[in-house]
Order: C-alpha cells, then structure tokens, then sequence
C-alpha cells in the first residue's frame, strides 16, 4: 500500500531553536494515526509544516506522492488535505452557515456543495439547530465542530486535527472523538490528530507516535501499545511503576 501522506527527516528551527529533528512519519489511505506529546513537544510544528504553515529547514513531505515542501498552503489544500488548526479559529461575527461555506472558497464552486452542506449539518446536527447563529456565540465543543465541519467542505482525503481536546470538558472531547470516528466511516477520511491524552488515542488509533523534543520516541499500533508502559516512557523519558495510571490524561 502506498502512504497517503509520507514525511520523512523533516526539521524545523525558529531561530536557533529546533521545534522538529529529522521527523519522519507516514499515515496510510484510510488510518486514523495520533501524534501524541507534552506541550513543546514539536506537533503544531509538524502539522503546520506539512500543510505549509512553516517552512522547514530540512527534509521532505509528500501527499500522495507529491511533494509539498515548497508549496503555498492554499495548493496544499487543493490536493485534499485540510487542517484543523489548534484554537478553534472561528469567524465570530459570521454565522456558523457563513462560517461552513467558507471551507469553499479554496476551490470552484461546484453544485455538490449544496450537497455537502447538507451532510455536514447532518453529521453535526448541533450546527443545524444554531445554522444562523453568529459563531462567537458557540460553546467550545461547538466551535471545535463548527471548524471540522468548514475543513469537511473542502472535501479533503486527509484531516489533520491539531490538539482537538484543548480546553474542552472531557465529556465533550469523546463527543468530538466520537463524531471523527463516525466521519472516518461515512466519509472514507483519512486522519492524523494530535493529542496530549494518550488515554484517549489508544481507543480511537490505529497507530500512534510520541514526539517528544521535537524527536519522535515511539511508533507503535495502538493494539500493542494498550498497557501504556511503553507509552509512558516515551512521553516522559522515564518509567513509571503503575504504567496505565500514569498514562497522561
């Protein structure tokens, strides 16, 4: 099987500091693949040099075997890969409608978008109820699908979920978890997510990386990785005596 997304060496500085060193990855059509990782540990780095955020200082990254380092973000997008940036960057004075059609504009209008609209507000029929209502006026968990529904609109192969739980009651975080597991199977989407809480990425991952240091630690299936020692390692660079509790919530 080809690699839907390949990146391989990949390094990035800010300055004289190195977010990333020689990060390689890859995220096969269909995976749902967690980069896990303290604060610091480099993955908004990552995600925001594979979709052209950041230019990296070296190393390669491929969508299908195209090579995107280089590429504005924009054409990124065209290829169907979208991110869903840390912070959930609403248009607070447009409504959540206006904010949904705006994931549009990257490419020709088409008349599936009517279509896709109607899906989106289907899969998330919270933004039905509130369709004309200013986006400011949404909750957290509303706003995080409000900009998953407007990366949707795109119409991606390949999501890319930057820290999707931040700052979101845990309730909430399994319902976004939940509707991204839903949209995977209904939509055939590909998706790599970041995430602190290793708890919750060993339920929903296929495979799973620690980054840590800006250095990736660990590559493991989350079916062998269920103990959380090997995890726990990684993520802190220590061992733990009870390995599963002291997974990072």
């Amino acid at each position: 099987m080809v690699a839907m997304l390949t990146v391989e060496g990949l390094s990035v500085n800010y300055g004289r500091l190195a977010a990333l060193r020689e990060v390689s990855i890859h995220v096969d059509p269909g995976e749902l693949v967690c980069i896990v990782g303290p604060n610091g540990a480099g993955k908004s780095s990552l995600m925001n040099a594979i979709a052209g955020g950041v230019a990296p200082r070296a190393g390669s990254a491929k969508f299908e075997n195209k090579e995107l380092v280089g590429m504005r973000p924009e054409h990124i997008a065209r290829l169907g890969m979208s991110l869903v940036p840390e912070g959930r960057q609403v248009f607070s004075t447009l409504t959540v409608e206006e904010n949904l059609r705006l994931g549009t504009l990257i490419r020709r209008r088409s008349p599936d978008d009517e279509l896709r609209l109607a899906r989106i507000m289907r899969h998330f029929p919270r933004l039905n109820e509130r369709r004309n209502a200013p986006a400011g006026t949404l909750s957290g968990g509303e706003q995080q699908m409000l900009v998953i529904g407007r990366a949707l609109m795109t119409q991606p192969r390949l999501v890319m979920v930057d820290e999707p739980s931040l700052g979101l009651a845990p309730m909430i975080v399994d319902q976004v978890y939940e509707i991204l597991r839903d949209l995977r199977q209904a939509e055939g989407l590909t998706l790599l997510i970041n995430e602190q809480s290793s708890k919750r990425v060993l339920k929903y991952a296929d495979r799973i990386y620690v980054l840590r240091g800006g250095v990736i630690r660990l590559e493991d299936s989350a079916e062998n990785l269920q103990d959380g020692a090997a995890i726990v390692q990684a993520y802190f660079g220590f061992a733990r005596p009870a390995a599963n509790a002291g997974l990072p919530a």
